[in-house]
């Protein structure tokens, strides 16, 4: 089998001999050729798991990449069109009654036209505006932290340090900032791998532009149901229908439909990187060997938008009920607070800590669940079955590198939503809008541009989460792999977390 040219990829130079302790030095290498290991190199020793050379397994076992043909969960595929198929419906009553008023005025620089009841184009306008910003800061952000990898997670160590001393102190007991070595090579991996597929960044640009239009789209619904149903515009005049009840019911159905669908489209393109182009560069080795499968990210798309739509919207669908739950807490917080019940807006604080908890675990381990169900076609309950499996045998502790990678992104998509926030700030007092004249409307207006900011850039970033997960996933599965893939990456884990790159069997 043809040598892969290592000159600037991942992997080991032929006839190098593997050391598990981490030395810097040269950018390593992207993949070595064949599954198995070459015959000039040198197997990990016996106290990392040896013996994979002659225990190395298929890329295709337990039909892996080979899924059967079959819909999984159809019950929650069906449930999920029907749901976007009603906001469909919502979404263009509201919006032809809105256009037929005129949308109430507005529009591009100084707003002071229109109804000052509520949200006018002005507000569309600025939103659109918002996106656009969005879109541009998180690519600055992904393309900063793939220019300057290390020097980036120095920093976002640092800010999230200053801001939080309790967390600076557990990390100086725990040496936290110790493990940045192996999460800047883990990170710098995959954006290696993703410089060779550049589908990489097309599922991302596209689910970006995805989640952008659906921002916009979900944010005229929105004003449209305020301009066609609130007490007191001039298209209630003759229509008794109009009531803050029918307000509240509407605007927390289109929020519902919003949140699933952005999930799943997330979610989607999740499982289509990990199905695809890194989950093959994983168990095939690098494209140019010839042994990953042709069009994988095509084929893992294919996959996940049809047999696993279902499988992603269940376990979309529990994150989005959490989510909903946690903002119905907030609301009720807010309201007991306004209202001078200083018991029960602390019993709200706590629920909603309490919520926010079991949603940010269940998004960790759903990620894990959408790739099982990316490489090997499973039902939601099974993927999510096999995923605990997986983190009970190889232990928790093996994956916190990958919440480290994921502060960083996180970080980033927290700044995008903060600089999205003070455009629209900066936009509002310098337009001075007619339905904010007494700012009434400011607040939530920059809310939901930092929402638009904070939800934009996580879909881009969530490009190299996949990598980041998928890799832990191959690694759980099959350590071994990754001693071929990337030496310097595995010598790394196992002097750190020499249980995790232990052998198991599959079960």
């Amino acid at each position: 089998m043809a040598q892969w040219n290592a000159s600037n990829q991942w992997g080991a130079q032929p006839g190098h001999t593997y050391s598990p302790v981490y030395q810097p030095g040269p950018t390593p290498q992207y993949g070595q050729p064949g599954y198995p290991f070459p015959p000039t190199s040198v197997p990990p020793p016996a106290e990392y798991g040896g013996g994979y050379g002659a225990d190395h397994k298929s890329p295709f076992e337990g039909d892996r990449f080979k899924p059967k043909k079959r819909v999984n969960d159809i019950f929650f595929l069906i449930f999920f069109i029907l749901q976007f198929a009603g906001f469909v419906v919502l979404s263009a009553f509201a919006i032809s009654q809105w256009v037929k008023s005129g949308g109430l005025g507005g529009g591009v620089g100084g707003g002071n036209t229109g109804s000052a009841v509520t949200l006018n184009y002005h507000t569309v306008y600025l939103l659109l505006f918002v996106t656009a910003a969005a879109l541009l800061f998180s690519t600055v952000y992904l393309l900063l932290t793939r220019a300057f990898t290390r020097m980036i997670m120095h920093i976002t160590l640092i800010l999230s340090i200053a801001l939080n001393i309790g967390i600076c102190i557990y990390y100086w007991i725990t040496r936290y900032w110790s493990r940045i070595p192996l999460a800047s090579l883990l990170l710098q991996i995959v954006m290696d791998v993703a410089k060779h597929h550049k589908s990489v960044y097309v599922v991302a640009f596209l689910a970006l532009l995805l989640q952008g239009a659906l921002s916009v789209w979900y944010t005229f619904t929105l004003i449209a149901i305020y301009s066609r149903w609130t007490p007191g515009n001039p298209s209630c005049e003759t229509d008794s229908s109009c009531s803050s009840g029918r307000v509240a019911g509407l605007v927390f159905y289109a929020t519902f439909s919003f949140l699933w669908t952005s999930q799943v489209i997330g979610n989607v393109a999740l499982a289509t990187m990990a199905g695809g182009p890194f989950g093959s560069w994983y168990y095939f080795g690098p494209r140019e060997q010839g042994q990953m499968p042709k069009h994988p990210t095509w084929s893992a798309f294919i996959r996940a938008s049809t047999l696993s739509l279902g499988s992603i919207a269940f376990g979309s669908l529990i994150v989005t009920i959490l989510e909903l739950l946690r903002i119905l807490l907030s609301i009720a917080r807010n309201s007991a607070n306004a209202e001078g019940h200083p018991i029960e807006a602390c019993l709200a604080l706590c629920a909603e800590c309490f919520i926010g908890c079991i949603e940010a675990l269940v998004r960790y381990f759903n990620r894990y669940a959408y790739i099982e169900i990316a490489l090997y076609g499973k039902p939601y309950l099974k993927a999510a079955k096999d995923t605990w499996d997986l983190l009970v045998d190889r232990g928790i502790d093996a994956l916190v590198n990958d919440s480290l990678v994921g502060m960083t992104l996180t970080w980033g998509a927290y700044c995008v939503g903060l600089l999205c926030s003070l455009f629209a700030y900066i936009y509002l007092r310098s337009t001075h809008p007619a339905y904010n004249v007494d700012g009434q409307y400011t607040a939530p207006v920059i809310l939901f541009a930092f929402l638009i900011g904070l939800q934009c850039s996580l879909t881009l970033s969530s490009a190299i989460e996949a990598g980041v997960s998928t890799i832990f996933v191959g690694l759980g599965e099959d350590p071994q792999v990754l001693a071929l893939r990337a030496p310097e990456l595995f010598g790394l884990i196992a002097s750190t977390y020499p249980q995790v790159v232990q052998g198991v069997q599959r079960v």
